[in-house]
This record gives C-alpha cells, structure tokens and sequence, in this order.
C-alpha cells in the first residue's frame, strides 16, 4: 500500500499499534516509531523532514511482512507522498542497506553518488541513532494525532517541489525502488 494523502499514512501508522518494531519483539511499532520522531523533534526541532522519517521509518515491516529489510519498501511507499529527502533518509538509516545490495553483488547505495551520500550521511546516522535511543527511551512520546500538521507540512513541501521544473534531487542516483516496476504498469 502507497499512501496517497496524509490521512492514508496516518491510518497505515495507526494499524502499527501491536506490530513489533524489532524480529526479537521488543518494541511496539506505533510506540517505536513516536519515541524516535520525538527524539529527532528534541535534538532538531527545524528539521520536519527529519522528524517525518524518524515517524515512518518502520512502516516497511507492515508492507512487507518478514522482509530482511524492509527499509527500502517503506522508502518506495513515502517518496511520493513526503518527497525524495524523507525517503532516502529512511532508506540510508537502515544499518543493513548497503551491506546487502553488495553482498547480492549490486553496488550499495553509496557507490552511485557520493554527493548524496555526504549531503545526506549525518542526517541519516542522527535518525539512525534516534532509533536505536528510541528502543531503550521507554519515553511517553505522545499520540500519533500530534504529527498531523507535521505531516501535511512535509506532503505539501514534496507535492511543491514534484511541479517545479528542472528540481533534480541526489535521491535520483538510487534509481528506482523495489515497488517500481509495481508501479509503472
């Protein structure tokens, strides 16, 4: 499922609530997925998208039940709605991305575009160590409601920036996701 306006995403959040965030169980989806984006909100407040794919970054392992890594199936499924910056920031914080696109002897997600991965790289290892905060916070985060306005902030920038002509993005150099042949025809 692509969510196609802010209240799909927000239902596709909401149906988190019970799912694991971790395979060992450990953690709530839902809860996981508030601590982190509140986290990121704390240590970068004007950073939305940030705080934006901190929230959505799990929601790969509802898409795609049992995916070793579900990071890139949540990447394809947000970059339409919350743009190019949200979804490679999930893409790269995933620890096993490049690990394993060159161990099925692909280059990893690095290899095409150095510029985007220094322009993102620090962005992407802050979400990455908010997640791994996120699992030991323990933290009352708040309700998934909180995020709203965030959310349609960040789909109004992207939809913005989809109708300017001429807006190349770094996200360009990963080519597409595993969802796009899906989505073509």
């Amino acid at each position: 499922m692509e969510p196609r306006s802010v209240e799909e995403l927000m239902d596709l959040l909401h149906a988190a609530r019970g799912a694991h965030a971790a395979a060992d169980g450990s953690a709530d989806l839902h809860e996981h997925a508030l601590q982190t984006a509140a986290l990121l909100r704390r240590s970068r407040p004007s950073d939305k998208e940030l705080q934006v794919a901190g929230l959505v970054h799990g929601v790969g392992r509802l898409l795609r039940p049992g995916a070793a890594d579900p990071a890139p199936y949540t990447a394809d499924a947000v970059r339409p709605l919350l743009g190019e910056r949200v979804s490679l920031l999930v893409r790269l914080q995933a620890p096993a991305a490049g690990a394993a696109a060159e161990q099925r002897g692909r280059p990893g997600p690095h290899a095409r575009d150095p510029y985007a991965r220094d322009a993102y790289a620090d962005d992407a290892l802050t979400l990455r160590q908010a997640c791994e905060a996120a699992r030991l916070s323990g933290m009352n985060a708040g309700v998934l409601e909180d995020w709203r306005t965030v959310l349609e902030i960040v789909a109004a920038r992207a939809g913005a920036a989809r109708r300017e002509p001429g807006t190349g993005s770094p996200a360009d150099a990963y080519g597409p996701g595993p969802g796009a042949a899906r989505r073509r025809g």
